[in-house]
């Protein structure tokens, strides 16, 4: 399986800007320009995006770990933010509630730390990674 993106960008760092695409077309034509990945401007970036990817990659990996333990959960709701600092992607913070009426908590906290792990967008982070989990049963 692949999956493709494709990015234009046009002018100088500072005073251009740019746009892009996936190619299932559930995002198109998406600008994105300096002020919006190192300034405060509204507006995504690639950094953003990252958080987006993570999030839902671990939701999905718990997901799995979780139902590999016979647990099936009502639903898991992450958060990451991604820590950028010196051109440098340093950090990303996952933050997650899960609700699984009956299960126990050892063992959904045993899957959470091999979903950390296991994600394939952990795995090609080369960051640190910190799991803040809420189990609600």
């Amino acid at each position: 399986m692949k999956r493709t993106a494709d990015a234009t960008w046009n002018g100088g760092l500072k005073d251009g800007e740019g746009s892009f695409s996936v190619a299932s077309g559930t995002i198109r034509d998406q600008k994105f320009g300096f002020r919006t990945r190192f300034e405060d401007e509204p507006g995504t970036n690639p950094e953003e995006l990252i958080a987006a990817a993570h999030a839902s990659c671990f939701s999905m990996a718990f997901s799995g770990e979780l139902t590999k333990l016979g647990i099936t959960p009502a639903a898991i709701e992450t958060t990451s933010t991604i820590t950028f600092e010196n051109l440098t992607l340093t950090k990303s913070s996952l933050k997650t509630l899960v609700r699984a009426p009956g299960a126990e908590e050892s063992k959904i906290e045993e899957a959470a730390v091999a979903a950390k792990a296991g994600c394939p967008i952990s795995k090609v982070l080369d960051l640190e990674i910190d799991l803040e989990l809420t189990v609600a049963t």
